[in-house]
């Protein structure tokens, strides 16, 4: 279940538009919006761009990409402007590929120059966080990390590549903490929010990652909880088949700790009160009694309240006994 980066045939021609780096508006495109004018489909830029499946997508969580919606369509768009931007930096694009190179534990081991169980316990530790996670066939969670951000922590942060850790980077692991869950939720999270304007998506946001019995406290009108149950965010980057897999990926998607539990309920009493503001929900006759039933069964586990599922972080595509939880 590793990540799919192989290329794809570049099997369409390049607009004059991107070629040139000036905006194109022809056809029903000239009459959309203006977060549709002066831009392309994310298709059209993955093609400028050079980019191989899905990593478009990874840039644009990133960050590395921006995008905008069309108010039209609703769809995200990259601006010309961005994509001439980027197609200019020089070596491109090699430069923004290796920005977006991801590797597993082992070979993040290797790139700062630690043993693999020193690296499980910086990363445990949250000095750095995953992208991403997959699942491998023993339902075992593989951890993806950012290349550039593990170069990173080397050159700013080289007391943590040898000797003996600070104390605090020794007890969290010994104490069975373990950031990586959190680190990429937060991660998650940012993205969405990056990527909407509406504060209604935004309070769903929040609330995806928080267990039902949280959000039910927080929005106890159920005309707002049906709401957000509509604009949930799926969150997870695999589908599992398996009963027991699922259940392990919806321990990764549920907030654990109340530092975390506190956070995203903030996020989402915040969010609330904009979109109240902003745009008021229209009532159903009858009141709020007469609102669509919610499933009372929560549709995720609370994370601390089960077991820590089995993690084994090992470079995308290497069998599950090649190495073990970094």
């Amino acid at each position: 279940m590793s990540v799919d980066l192989s290329l794809e045939p570049l099997s369409r021609p390049l607009s004059k538009a991107v070629r040139r780096g000036r905006p194109e508006a022809s056809g029903k495109e000239a009459t959309g919006r203006s977060a549709s004018v002066g831009t392309v489909a994310m298709g059209e830029a993955r093609r400028a761009l050079g980019l191989r499946p899905r990593e478009l997508e990874l840039a644009v969580h990133l960050g590395e990409v921006a995008t905008v919606t069309s108010e039209r369509t609703g769809h995200r768009r990259v601006s010309v402007a961005e994509v001439a931007r980027l197609r200019a930096e020089e070596g491109h694009p090699d430069t923004l590929r290796e920005r977006l190179r991801l590797v597993g534990a082992r070979e993040g081991a290797a790139l700062l120059g630690v043993s693999p169980s020193r690296f499980a316990r910086l990363a445990r530790a949250g000095c750095f966080g995953p992208v991403r996670f997959s699942l491998n066939r023993y339902r075992s969670v593989v951890w993806h990390y950012r290349a550039a951000e593990l170069r990173d922590v080397a050159e700013q942060q080289p007391e943590l590549l040898g000797g003996i850790l600070p104390e605090g980077l020794r007890r969290l692991p010994a104490e069975g903490e373990d950031w990586r869950p959190r680190h990429w939720r937060n991660r998650r999270i940012a993205h969405l929010l990056r990527g909407t304007d509406d504060p209604w998506a935004a309070a769903a946001a929040h609330a995806a990652v928080l267990a039902p019995k949280v959000v039910r406290e927080a929005v106890p009108d159920r005309t707002e909880r049906a709401r957000l149950e509509e604009l949930r965010p799926d969150l997870a980057p695999v589908r599992p088949e398996s009963l027991a897999a699922r259940d392990v990926v919806r321990r990764l998607l549920t907030a654990d700790g109340e530092e975390e539990i506190l956070w995203h309920r903030m996020g989402l009493t915040l969010a609330l009160s904009t979109a109240r503001s902003a745009r008021p929900l229209s009532r159903p006759p009858g009141g709020e009694a007469s609102a669509a039933r919610l499933p009372e069964e929560p549709l995720l586990h609370h994370g601390h309240q089960q077991p820590t599922p089995p993690v084994e972080d090992l470079p995308p595509g290497e069998p599950a006994s090649a190495g073990r939880d970094g």
